[in-house]
């Protein structure tokens, strides 16, 4: 099972992809539009306008809202897409369609799984080969599904969004396609052995949520039903489904077996799989009552309790992983029977099913408090883990005895990144990718019946690194607590208060920011002179969740307070000064970008705004908005949580009297997640007040923000060609 990372850097819900919700914004009537207006009369700018007036841009294919869009584009344009945008972009695109990239793979029954794009293969192609041939200099390649060739039969912007498919054999698959790169897909069945979607096979329209397969012929089911025979919807405030069905082959989806109904306040209830005690598949729900408070259940198909959910007696805050050797693993959010917030354990599932209790819990690691778990993954002969202390990734693989977990260091290279790739319970194969900010991917594999690890690929350098020196700092926020911070940066540099220099951060949903190696920032801004810093603020997950937590809610100004003293010491040091300093995050970063626009604009002389939460007075109303509300708090609680947030709300908070640095707005009008209308308003609001800024909003690309490759090189030289005027010498 796989924890929802509904904002950020993807959506995953056990192992499916989540369309579009309808925005509420433009719905609203008189009524409630007076009601804003009433309850926040500071909303009113110099130009006269107010929050009521802007609610048209939130209707996503408005006309309207629309044409303002193409005019804010328009007005860009040409002040972006100079001469150093068009050396930027080229540079990019050498990179995005290049040969030697990484072919990232899936490996089961015998073949490894790639989905790869370039120049020739813009919408991508799916393709496997052997490991054999895969660990080769030149592998061969059999492609699979041709995405570029479907799109143009079906004239549709289709984006690949990955494939489930059925063990043991692994050949009738589950495909996701998204129209524009929404999360929201369109589910096919697809036959591996014919390379083609099956004739009357399992088909779902297009709609967030996730299925799982059972067996050959019964497929789990979350998606959007439609109103049910009450007249109900069957999705959440927050644009997923809480509807699971079991779903048998050649009954039409109306027919299929309810196996729970959660709540309409839920965040989401996702239909997955977990193993018996023989290895057998048996139906596993998860609902999700708040971003992250999850309860599981587990759906007997036999005995007294037949097709009835039992509810595994695990805290709400824990995230269900892998199994091992008939261990079902978990990872505690916070303290439970002894254990701290943060450890790993492991339970018999088998004795669960059999008593419907959880009754010896084994230890697999407990972190530190400059520690935290960043991953992990179970093969046939053993658990792989990757640790990070102080923001400084291993990797260690765990065995279980029947009363003790036991772990053995691997040998990685040190004080960069180690991702636990991919691994399937099934096999001995798995993949193990390093890296940092100056040395390029390396993708290991794992042979875990003998522990033997071979380098597999491994990238080109990008850029020249051997120039250049990757450091770690830390200092000391508000509150006195030391935070991390990283500064990428030539080896001569001169302390003096000149150098340009981009600070990027995110600070939300336990999400870490750890090193890696980025040709994009190496080419477009290390290579020309740029200092790149990465602050490891709190709201993350660089040291477990209690580092995320002390930023929750009330208590988000210290993830902003944490950002703010990294701007001042490279300030005090000297590394920077406010005139050549810059900031770019997204999404969450892209409220934390917000923030700083309207907090602290003194220090910065660009600000990168992309994706962006801004509006957060309406946030909860505006797509997956209402699934974040455990992350910063109600709006419309009329206590000190709908309060404090709305004090925060960038959107709110640009004032007549208050010099800003000209920012640069991106969004995609297909983000199905973060809701275009926070950057349009934003956009709208500066305008109104005569405020200069830059805007790019792409039609197509969803929360990534690019459909393709061409695409995303056009969207990042935009990006480092604003930061490279802005700070940068001219």
């Amino acid at each position: 099972m796989k924890k929802l990372l509904l904002l950020g850097f993807g959506v995953i819900a056990l192992a499916a992809c989540q369309p579009a919700t309808k925005t509420a914004g433009h719905n609203l009537d008189i009524k409630t539009a007076h009601r804003l207006n009433k309850d926040h009369p500071m909303e009113y700018t110099k130009a006269g306008q107010t929050d009521a007036d802007h609610l048209y841009l939130e209707d996503v294919l408005g006309e309207a809202a629309l044409e303002k869009v193409r005019d804010w584009n328009k007005r860009s344009e040409p002040l972006m897409q100079n001469d150093v945008y068009k050396a930027m972009k080229a540079e990019l695109l050498e990179v995005y369609n290049s040969p030697e990239k990484i072919p990232y793979v899936n490996y089961r029954a015998g073949h490894a799984y790639n989905f790869w794009q370039d120049d020739k293969n813009v919408k991508g192609v799916w393709r496997r080969t052997t490991l054999g041939s895969y660990r080769s200099d030149n592998p061969k390649w059999e492609v699979v599904l041709d995405i570029d060739a479907l799109a143009k039969a079906e004239d549709k912007n289709w984006v690949y969004k990955g494939a489930s498919c059925l063990a043991p054999h692994y050949e009738r698959c589950i495909v996701s396609l998204s129209d524009g790169g929404k999360d929201a897909t369109e589910r096919r069945e697809f036959d591996i052995t014919t390379k083609s979607f099956e004739k009357g096979g399992f088909l779902l329209p297009e709609s967030k949520g996730g299925t799982d397969w059972l067996d050959k012929n019964r497929l789990l089911v979350g998606v959007d039903f439609g109103s049910d025979k009450n007249g109900q919807a069957t999705m959440t405030d927050s644009g997923y489904p809480f509807v699971s069905k079991l779903w048998q082959r050649g009954t039409d989806l109306s027919t299929a077996r309810e196996l729970m109904r959660g709540e309409k306040t839920d965040v989401g209830v996702w239909p997955g799989t977990i193993k018996n005690a023989s290895g057998e598949d048996e139906i596993l729900l998860v609902r999700a009552v708040t971003f992250y408070t999850t309860e599981y259940y587990w759906v007997p198909r036999s005995g007294e309790n037949k097709w009835k959910p039992v509810k595994l007696p695990v805290p709400l805050k824990s995230n269900l992983g892998d199994q091992f050797k008939g261990q079902q693993l978990m990872t505690l959010q916070e303290d439970w029977r002894g254990y701290t917030s943060g450890t790993l354990v492991s339970f018999s599932i088998d004795a669960f099913m059999k008593t419907g209790a959880i009754e010896t819990v084994h230890e697999v690691i407990a972190p530190t408090a400059r520690q935290s778990i960043d991953g992990f993954g179970a093969t046939k002969d053993a658990v792989l883990l990757s640790l990070y202390e102080n923001v400084s990734g291993s990797a260690y693989a765990f065995d279980f005895d029947g009363e003790t977990w036991t772990k053995t260091k691997l040998d990685f290279p040190a004080n960069g990144k180690v991702g636990i790739g991919s691994t399937n319970a099934k096999e001995s194969v798995a993949f193990i990718n390093t890296e940092s900010f100056l040395t390029p991917d390396t993708l290991w594999s794992v042979d875990t019946s003998k522990m033997k690890i071979e380098q597999a690929k491994s990238l080109p350098s990008w850029f020249d690194a051997a120039s250049m020196q990757a450091r770690q700092f830390e200092v000391a926020s508000s509150d006195g607590t030391k935070i991390p911070y990283f500064v990428v940066s030539a080896k001569d540099i001169e302390q003096n208060g000149k150098n340009p220099t981009l600070l990027y951060g995110y600070g939300g949903f336990e999400i870490s920011i750890n090193p890696s190696y980025s040709a994009t920032i190496g080419r477009a801004w290390l290579a020309r002179g740029g200092v790149y810093v990465v602050a490891n603020i709190r709201g993350g997950g660089e040291f477990g969740p209690d580092w995320h937590q002390a930023g929750l809610k009330t208590k988000r100004q210290i993830i902003y307070d944490d950002f703010i003293a990294v701007a001042e010491d490279l300030i005090a040091n000297k590394t920077t000064s406010p005139k050549h300093l810059g900031i770019h995050g997204r999404s969450n970063g892209g409220l934390l970008m917000g923030v700083m626009f309207t907090q602290r604009p003194d220090l910065f002389n660009a600000v990168t705004i992309g994706v962006p939460l801004l509006d957060m007075r309406r946030y909860d109303k505006l797509l997956a908005g209402a699934s974040w509300v455990g992350e910063y708090g109600d709006p419309d609680d009329e206590g000190a949580e709908g309060a404090y947030i709305r004090t925060l709300s960038p959107y709110h908070n640009i004032r007549n009297d208050v010099k800003y640095p000209i920012p640069y707005i991106y969004t995609s009008t297909k983000d199905d997640r973060v809701h275009p209308g926070h950057a349009r308003k934003m956009a709208q609001r500066l305008e109104d007040m005569g405020l200069d800024f830059l805007y790019y909003e792409n039609i197509d690309g969803g929360h990534a923000g690019a459909a393709n490759l061409e695409e995303t090189a056009h969207s990042q030289a935009l990006i480092y060609s604003y930061l490279a005027g802005k700070l940068m010498p001219k």
